[in-house]
């Protein structure tokens, strides 16, 4: 996804920074702070709209589903029915009917429950990177508030 990529290079942005001396400080390059932080903002929103169709993809399977077995309920009935002059042949129909119809709810339940953990594997991901992504923001956003602060001559002197 690219929001991780540009979450990367935020990460790799403060890891390559230059180190203020005697302080657990670092310095960027603030325009490429701020250029991948705008890139993010226009990443998210496509992020939430592709987690948005896999919501109604979810939807859609299981309207699927719920449509499938109750064909297979109908048919079994229909078939049922049809069977009724003969007893023996009726019992079956009913047995197998009702075998149909649990085999129908069963899958429908699995395929409920794998599109929900799928979506719920989903969003749960965009949500982590999301609340990452927050606070790596957040982070940044602190540091150079601090780095604004400290006035021009109270800066400590450095190597370079």
């Amino acid at each position: 996804m690219e929001i991780l990529a540009l979450i990367d290079r935020l990460e790799a942005l403060v890891n390559e920074g230059w180190r203020i001396p005697l302080t657990n400080k670092t310095g960027i390059d603030e325009d490429v702070f701020f250029e991948v932080v705008d890139q993010l903002r226009h990443s998210i929103p496509h992020e939430l709209e592709q987690a948005a169709e896999l919501l109604e993809d979810r939807e859609r399977t299981l309207d699927a589903a719920v449509h499938e077995a109750q064909r297979i309920v109908d048919k079994a009935r229909e078939d049922a029915a049809a069977l009724v002059d003969r007893s023996e042949i009726v019992t079956a129909a009913r047995a197998e009917a009702v075998a149909i119809e649990a085999r129908a709810r069963l899958e429908g339940e699995d395929i409920r429950r794998g599109a929900d953990d799928y979506a719920m594997g989903v969003l749960t991901e965009l949500e982590s990177r999301i609340t990452s992504l927050l606070r790596t923001t957040s982070n940044g956003l602190v540091a150079l508030k601090r780095r604004r602060a400290i006035p021009e001559g109270d800066n400590p002197p450095t190597d370079s």
